[in-house]
């Protein structure tokens, strides 16, 4: 048994950041072609397109404003003239911004996790999935965060995004559903990636920790569930919200 994606075309947003540059390498190795989203960092996509053109797999790097509607709607139009209609599409990206208690958090904060969050997936599903419709195939994933459970002190702009996202998925899977389409959300913990590393400050320490697993993940833990939800062998799972915490969080039933 193995994850085989060859045929498939997946749109990553995001695609040229920390976490979507280790999706995208892991879509591809599975025999997926990908479009690389960037915003402003054109190079790594640029970088990371070259990387899996080298592998004998098709990539392209498109640029799009995620919280913007005819941003998004273009590089759709784009995207399909290049490389062809997505059967897979993954949320990733997301704005960053600085954290402070719910007192001091300015209302653009919110307003922009709401945008990055909640309208960055309505608008890429309103976009992409018609074509999936028609097709009677199609795979929705969104990366969420182990935070929107944890709910700790500074984390409530990002929390009420991302929860805020949870609520649309969870309707879409059921809207969809009929059409063969799965929608599932990859929630992330503190993971390890090229730029964040697994140091030995005392909140790295606590945070380990915590963890049952007594240490932290990888980016490449997380591509990996991306790569399977993507697949054929996960087409009976839909509107699930799947933590790689190491068990730090554990959503119930």
């Amino acid at each position: 048994m193995q994850i085989d994606l060859k045929g498939r075309l997946a749109v990553v947003t995001g695609g040229s950041g920390q976490l979507g540059r280790t999706i995208c390498r892991t879509l591809a190795e599975c025999g997926a072609d990908v479009a690389v989203h960037y915003h402003q960092n054109q190079a790594s996509a640029e970088k990371i397109c070259a990387e899996i053109e080298a592998t004998g797999r098709r990539a392209r790097p498109f640029q799009a404003d995620i919280t913007d509607e005819t941003s998004i709607k273009d590089m759709q139009k784009r995207i399909e003239k290049e490389l062809g209609q997505p059967g897979i599409i993954v949320n990733n990206a997301v704005i960053q911004y600085k954290w402070v208690p719910v007192l001091e958090q300015s209302l653009a904060d919110y307003e922009s996790q709401f945008r990055s969050c909640v309208m960055h997936n309505v608008m890429m599903i309103q976009a992409f999935v018609p074509a999936m419709i028609k097709r009677k195939f199609g795979r929705v994933i969104a990366i969420n965060t182990e935070c929107a459970m944890q709910n700790f002190p500074t984390q409530s702009a990002y929390v009420a995004g991302k929860r805020g996202m949870d609520g649309v998925l969870r309707v879409l899977a059921r809207e969809v559903g009929p059409h063969q389409i799965t929608v599932n959300q990859v929630a992330p913990g503190w993971m390890v990636s090229e730029n964040v590393f697994d140091g030995n400050s005392a909140g790295q320490r606590r945070y380990r920790e915590s963890v049952p697993l007594r240490r932290r993940g990888d980016d490449q833990d997380v591509a990996n569930l991306v790569a399977f939800l993507a697949s054929d062998l996960a087409d009976f799972i839909s509107g699930q919200y799947i933590s790689v915490s190491g068990g730090n969080v554990m959503p119930t039933i």
